[in-house]
């Protein structure tokens, strides 16, 4: 156990989080997402929300020049409640937010460095952050 990091932050997880470079993705995914079939790394957090993880992340993540997340487009287009909270774990807003088509935010996914499923249940509940520079200041 180490001081000063987040309890959802595992041993694994730093790890991958680590290994990212600068504008590396990771997806932050819902329990309904595909994570086996599109990933290279993933790994599951059963029990958590995705804004819960996400804003874990970020507390060791910055962001990357904008837009520096992807959230996937809702079918009619609405920002969904849980979208705003992810825009607000990850200190984004709607005009620095990038709201991809499902199909497009698979084939981005499949270049991310790493998927975390979460037990997240509600729709549209996924999130692709962009990592930035380590020790510059966030965007």
């Amino acid at each position: 156990m180490l001081e000063g990091i987040h309890p959802l932050l595992t041993g694994q997880l730093l790890m991958r989080l680590d290994e990212m470079g600068h504008s590396d993705a990771v997806v932050v995914a819902d329990a309904h997402y595909p994570a086996a079939s599109l990933g290279r790394h993933v790994l599951d957090l059963p029990g958590t929300t995705t804004p819960d993880v996400l804003a874990a992340i970020r507390t060791v993540v910055p962001l990357d020049d904008a837009p520096s997340l992807d959230l996937m487009a809702s079918a009619d287009g609405d920002v969904l409640e849980v979208q705003r909270e992810l825009m607000a774990a990850a200190g984004t807003t709607e005009k620095t937010t990038r709201f991809v088509d499902r199909f497009d935010y698979y084939d981005a996914s499949r270049q991310a460095h790493l998927i975390v499923r979460t037990g997240e249940t509600r729709t549209y509940g996924n999130a692709l952050l962009r990592k930035g520079v380590v020790g510059h200041a966030s965007h």
